[in-house]
């Protein structure tokens, strides 16, 4: 197949590749660029993941959005079995109507499952249902050598967990059979809670969690001193149809696009500083009053309330932004969390977008970054020097209460530091030396971190 040179990046815009790109219509197309590609290749889907893992320099990239067939679903059982390059936002176009939904989503549905089984997503349920990979029923996976074999947890199941994680690196995902949620509508009943400051953020977190399926908390992670860590927890359940409000109920399963458009240009990088970042928080945070309120919200702006404009990624200007995420084990999240927020506001290198969740259990992939306890995302307009300085003494902190980073959101962290937080990486090694001894399979995300190998 032809191949076009192109400029990549991922959702952050920060760093940049140039790489050979293709665009098969079909799955047996793919030998044929694998085959003409013998420096190595990454498959990659809608380019969601915000750093460097995404990325191929100077070698080949396998976009996967013509490969979106779905190919059967059980209305009875909710089994879904589609191709990798199928959209979560095409997923619920088909399935919702049907009173079925994704049994996890991360934050935003322009997402190809197959990526999202790569970075083994998670949500805003993870406390009670875990990250994706827990929902597959298999995935069928295309290896370096031509085989396609199909793993579960029970089948290939080391090949599974390195799968589920694994960035791409162990082959190209070709199709996966997912077990959706059955729900009644289309809505959900949503708490909201003003806190003022990190310690009761936790602590109701820590209380409260388990009575809702979906709970985050947006901070304010400008605030200090006393308002350290002040948030609104936003928390919420699928609402059930005798308690959908009557203005709803003709058409309870409704898909909706929200359009307001895509952000037409790159926005000039002055803009986002402390004295605006420091505004749009406050703005934020007061918009909701004291105490506890209730409402009736549809999924898509509970689930994804930046997917209404497209291209929002430009608001940072041309050098782009670098989103942090990091987690702690329950016993060190209190103590971490203060230090990192104390250092993040004390930086002024903070942004409007700062989520902190609860972590359930470990997931299966070797590669997975949730573990119990609690995480942390944070988004930094690239400036350079100081903000990398910044990132590299956060790494630092993320060691020192044994915590990690989350690698799909990644562009910058160290090997040395990468090898410290992920405990079963020799294990993934062995099995991906295994299925792929050549290296066939690569990213510059791969490369940086010694995963190509």
């Amino acid at each position: 197949m032809g191949y076009l040179e192109k400029e990549l990046t991922g959702w952050g815009r920060y760093p940049r590749s140039v790489a050979r790109v293709y665009r098969p219509d079909k799955a047996g197309q793919i030998d044929a660029i694998l085959g003409s590609e013998p420096d190595g290749i990454l498959a990659r889907g809608r380019g969601r993941s915000y750093g460097d893992a995404a990325l191929n320099s100077n070698g080949g990239v396998l976009l996967t959005e013509r490969l979106d067939r779905f190919l059967d679903f059980d209305p009875e059982t909710g089994r879904l079995t589609c191709e990798a390059g199928v959209g979560l936002d095409e997923i619920l176009r088909v399935c919702l109507p049907r009173g079925w939904f994704l049994p996890v989503t991360p934050g935003t549905k322009f997402v190809s499952i197959g990526g999202a089984v790569a970075c083994d997503v998670h949500g805003k349920n993870h406390h009670r249902h875990g990250s994706l990979g827990r929902h597959l029923d298999w995935l069928e996976l295309r290896l370096a050598d031509g085989s396609v074999v199909r793993c579960s947890p029970d089948e290939n199941a080391d090949l599974f967990r390195a799968t589920v994680g694994g960035l791409g690196l162990t082959g190209i995902i070709l199709a996966v059979r997912l077990r959706m949620r059955r729900v009644e509508t289309a809505y959900l009943a949503v708490d909201y809670y003003r806190s003022r400051q990190l310690e009761e953020t936790m602590r109701l977190l820590e209380e409260e969690d388990d009575r809702y399926t979906y709970s985050v908390a947006w901070v304010d992670c400008l605030a200090s001193g006393k308002n350290l860590g002040r948030s609104v927890l936003i928390r919420g359940d699928h609402c059930p149809l005798s308690e959908l409000p009557e203005r709803c109920r003709s058409r309870p399963l409704e898909v909706r696009d929200r359009k307001l458009g895509a952000l037409p240009f790159e926005m000039p990088g002055f803009l986002l500083n402390r004295f605006s970042i420091r505004c749009l928080n406050g703005f934020y945070y007061r918009r909701f009053r004291e105490g506890r309120s209730t409402r009736i919200e549809h999924y898509d702006p509970f689930f994804y309330p930046l997917d209404v404009l497209h291209h929002w990624n430009r608001a940072y200007g041309r050098r782009g932004f670098l989103q942090y995420q990091c987690c702690f084990p329950g016993e060190t999240s209190a103590d971490a969390m203060q230090a990192i927020l104390e250092r993040v506001s004390s930086s002024g290198q903070g942004s409007f977008l700062a989520v902190l969740k609860r972590f359930g259990d470990e997931d299966a992939g070797f590669l997975s970054f949730p573990r119990p306890g609690y995480t942390l995302a944070l988004d930094f307009p690239m400036r350079g020097e100081p903000v990398l300085a910044l990132l590299e003494e956060l790494d630092g902190m993320v060691l020192r209460w044994g915590g990690r980073v989350y690698l799909a959101k990644d562009a910058r962290l160290s090997r040395e530091n990468f090898e410290r937080m992920y405990p079963d990486l020799d294990e993934w090694r062995e099995i991906r030396r295994r299925v792929d001894p050549e290296g066939r399979f690569s990213s510059d995300l791969a490369r940086r971190l010694g995963l190509s190998g």
